[in-house]
């Protein structure tokens, strides 16, 4: 019997269009059609349903496997970039360490240097005195011209500033 004919058994006149659609009062053939149909579609369709649940399945389970994955990823990267944090503050704290060692070395030096210039100067300056002293025992009255003459030069260069 085709799907569109008229009804010839059990006095229902009515047409089927399909094989999913039912007659009122037909019991016949295309009920039981329309039902394998519809089990054979509802297979069909659980069975796609089945296969999508199932790759919805290994999907969260492969993203879930990923996330876990990225954790530790990161996890160890935190692990090492602390490691990484560590050996770099032990070697500015050394390299620090090793900066201030030269820092006061060169103080050292540096003060030992300025002691040296400053025992130089004041050897100079008692030499100097003690050879001012003795031209002034040799010659005194030749050294108090010198002096009389030399505060009367500051003393006029002093006058002819405030001018």
């Amino acid at each position: 019997m085709s799907p569109t004919s008229p009804n010839a058994g059990n006095g229902g006149g009515t047409s089927t269009t399909g094989n999913a659609s039912m007659s009122t009062g037909n019991y016949g053939r295309d009920s039981d059609m329309a039902m394998e149909d519809g089990t054979l579609g509802t297979t069909a369709a659980g069975s796609a349903t089945g296969s999508v649940k199932t790759n919805l399945g290994q999907a969260g389970s492969h993203l879930k496997q990923a996330g876990s994955h990225a954790g530790v990823a990161v996890k160890n990267a935190a692990s090492a970039a602390g490691d990484e944090l560590r050996l770099g503050r032990a070697n500015v704290k050394s390299e620090l360490a090793e900066t201030a060692l030269s820092g006061i070395a060169a103080a050292e030096q540096a003060t030992a240097a300025g002691r040296e210039q400053v025992d130089a100067l004041m050897d100079k300056g008692r030499d100097l005195l003690e050879s001012a002293s003795e031209l002034i025992r040799e010659r005194p009255l030749a050294s108090f011209g010198v002096a009389f003459a030399t505060g009367w030069v500051i003393a006029k260069l002093a006058r002819s500033g405030d001018k």
